[in-house]
């Protein structure tokens, strides 16, 4: 049994909402969301020899449907956070997987390349509609004592997409053909559309950022050096990961059977990787981490040179192994880049950093502008803004927790009616308390 006051309850509704929840169970069809975009995003690289012959074009223009995807995810994100700010948040989450499921209808059905690369734009905007959404939904719904937890359910879902996701992808698409791993996505999305229907509870919008101070806090420097980190890194990593089908092919000979093995030996190093990296940064620092997984990945990555000059059969000897430290170094890198500025501890990756601080970003009120009175602070695997009185304890949604600024005036009226409770209390006016279960 949790006592709470109306009026503390007024200065963070989403508290009331997270406590009015039983469990996080509900949160398993957003993750099963996560796990269809992530699935998505990421198998293409595996089917694009197939894609290419189908279509009948070139291997180049069958990697500018990565392109399109990533381009308009990234610009996606911010604008249609800001379009959609009004929204209730389930409505927009049914909205986006509605959408995602649409998408893939129409890419399993296109009849040519304009048409698919049409529906992986359809694709890319409902995935940057969903994802900032999703982490927001379940940073209220999980409260402050349960956010971070909350979190690490939606990201886990990306996590099972690189690591079973993508593998199992490629093995439909060998085996049926490539329109039928969009038809499976789809019904993963049909899935997690309806459990959001049935099961999640209303959640209203939050105050949401405007553009404007969405491009002002990408000039701060701890931000903006998680972003360039974040960009270099998975630019560098998934612009060999798109083509990797047609390298190891290529250089070592191995034919397309053996690609969803070496997709998972990809996917579980990175999973590894992210998961110490969140650790390992909370000990020795992010700072170290980056250096140490920058220096990994530059190692695999001369080792992918190296076994082009070799045959074969010793090219595959340097070349599984590389993949294996290149998967453990790349996210694990980026994850390092998001803890320097306090960002997500771990699971996530680029996208998800982009997501959260230029996604579902919470307007800063008065008081400080732009966090700048205050620093980040590693608190119980989250970030925590501020230093002054009016920042102290308020959150970031971006790093895990939610910002809300507080008037000193609202603040001293609040601990006044917590005093005058308190003693009413004491003297039999208990029905004054509103017990929350």
């Amino acid at each position: 049994m949790t006592r709470t006051y109306p009026v503390l309850q007024g200065l963070n509704p989403d508290r009331a909402q997270a406590t009015g929840a039983d469990s996080l169970a509900s949160l398993i069809w957003l993750t099963l969301g996560a796990f269809a975009i992530g699935t998505e995003g990421f198998m293409i690289a595996g089917l694009l020899p197939a894609l290419a012959r189908d279509l009948n074009v070139g291997l180049p223009a069958a990697g500018h449907l990565v392109t399109a995807f990533s381009l308009a995810y990234a610009i996606g994100a911010p604008v249609m956070a800001v379009l959609t700010a009004g929204l209730e948040r389930r409505r927009l989450l049914i909205v986006a997987m509605g959408g995602f499921a649409l998408g893939n209808l129409l890419a399993a059905l296109a009849p040519d390349y304009a048409g698919l690369l049409a529906a992986r734009l359809l694709l890319a905007l409902s995935a940057a509609s969903f994802m900032p959404a999703a982490s927001g939904y379940a940073a209220a719904l999980g409260g402050p004592e349960r956010r971070g937890r909350a979190l690490s359910t939606i990201t886990t879902g990306l996590t099972l997409a690189i690591i079973a996701g993508v593998p199992l992808g490629v093995l439909v698409g060998q085996g049926f053909g490539w329109r039928a791993t969009f038809f499976g996505v789809a019904g993963l999305s049909v899935f997690s559309l309806l459990g959001i229907l049935i099961w999640l509870p209303r959640q209203r919008p939050g105050v949401t950022a405007g553009l404007g101070e969405r491009l002002a806090l990408a000039k701060r420097r701890d931000i903006l050096g998680v972003l360039v980190t974040s960009v270099l890194t998975v630019a560098g990593t998934f612009t060999v990961y798109t083509y990797l089908s047609f390298f190891i092919a290529g250089v070592a000979g191995l034919g397309p059977q053996a690609l969803a093995p070496v997709l998972l030996g990809f996917g579980l190093a990175s999973a590894v990787g992210t998961q110490l990296s969140g650790s390992a940064a909370d000990r020795w620092g992010a700072r170290s981490i980056v250096i140490v997984g920058g220096g990994l990945a530059l190692l695999a990555y001369l080792a992918f040179s190296l076994s082009a000059a070799l045959e074969p059969a010793r090219a595959m000897l340097v070349l599984l192994p590389a993949i294996l430290i290149w998967g453990f170094a790349s996210l694990g890198a980026d994850n390092g880049a998001a803890s320097a500025a306090g960002g997500v501890g771990s699971g996530t990756g680029a996208d998800q950093s982009l997501d959260e601080f230029l996604g579902d970003l919470p307007r800063q009120r008065d008081g400080c502008r732009g966090g700048r009175c205050g620093h980040f602070q590693r608190r119980d695997g989250a970030a925590r803004l501020g230093s002054c009185g009016i920042c102290s304890g308020s959150s970031v949604v971006g790093a895990a927790q939610r910002q809300q600024h507080i008037r000193p005036k609202v603040m001293a009226a609040a601990m006044a009616s917590h005093r005058k409770r308190h003693h009413d209390h004491r003297f039999g006016s208990a029905s004054r308390f509103q017990a929350v279960a």
